[in-house]
């Protein structure tokens, strides 16, 4: 039976075998159960574990170098559930303390496997929320990155520290602004949008943008930038007009 075809209390009774499970297992040194966790087919089974591992390493400090251990050997695994399911455990600890998985995401972001990698961006992204400082010094290293497509994750990966501090993430989205790769300047593009709907962020993001060289992909961030002030315009602060007048008046298309 899946995760959410139970009830309420038989969830809640579920999640706290899996976490006794988990924290059994740490100390004996066996991996039966946190095996079939890691690689269950439920997502939620697999949201569940990571979650635990999470607060096991919080909450129970003699057993941190045993986790830290337990997801670098997971990373070995040869179904990628149980990389993916690590590097969301690893995310939840970097959400505190980046410095100590931080080589696990290193091997993560160049996995043979999307779904790893998208952990990776899922993690840098909630990671980024909560211990901004270590992630994006991370993140950096990457920017200039010889695959594209480590460049792109990157890119996407700190988007969501965007919508709540733009200032945090512009100077590195400026780094990328005259990559040559349609994926990476399309997802460049999405992230200015996305980190200028929220309140406060619009002139953040325009006032940055007037620093900026390639006016071609400033003219492509001012579109994105009005087009999602409609898509998203029962959560963005502004009305699609608004954003217009302000740009209009803010910023001169024709010489930046």
């Amino acid at each position: 039976m899946a995760f959410y075809d139970l009830s309420g209390s038989e969830r809640e009774k579920l999640v706290e075998t899996i976490r006794q499970s988990l924290l059994a297992e740490l100390e004996t040194g066996k991996l039966k159960k946190t095996i079939s966790y890691f690689s269950d087919e439920d997502t939620y089974i697999r949201k569940s574990a990571y979650l635990s591992i999470g607060r096991l390493y919080l909450s129970h400090t003699n057993l941190q170098s045993k986790i830290l251990a337990l997801l670098q050997l997971l990373m070995t695994e040869a179904d990628f559930k149980i990389r993916q399911t690590a590097i969301n455990a690893a995310g939840e600890i970097g959400k505190l303390d980046f410095p100590v998985i931080g080589h696990l995401f290193d091997l993560g972001l160049f996995d043979a496997h999307h779904s790893v990698r998208n952990a990776v961006i899922g993690s840098m992204k909630k990671m980024g929320e909560k211990n901004p400082t270590p992630i994006l010094t991370w993140a950096k290293k990457y920017l200039h990155h010889a695959d594209k497509e480590i460049r792109r994750e990157i890119c996407h990966g700190i988007e969501l520290r965007g919508r709540t501090h733009p200032q945090d993430i512009l100077p590195l989205l400026k780094e990328l602004q005259f990559d040559k790769t349609a994926r990476v300047k399309n997802t460049l593009v999405h992230v200015l949008g996305q980190i200028a709907y929220k309140k406060g962020c619009l002139a953040t993001v325009i006032e940055h943008l007037k620093s900026w060289d390639n006016k071609e992909v400033v003219v492509q961030a001012l579109d994105e930038i009005i087009d999602v002030h409609d898509r998203y315009k029962n959560f963005s602060i502004l009305s699609q007009q608004q954003a217009i007048d302000y740009i209009g008046k803010h910023f001169d298309r024709r010489n930046g």
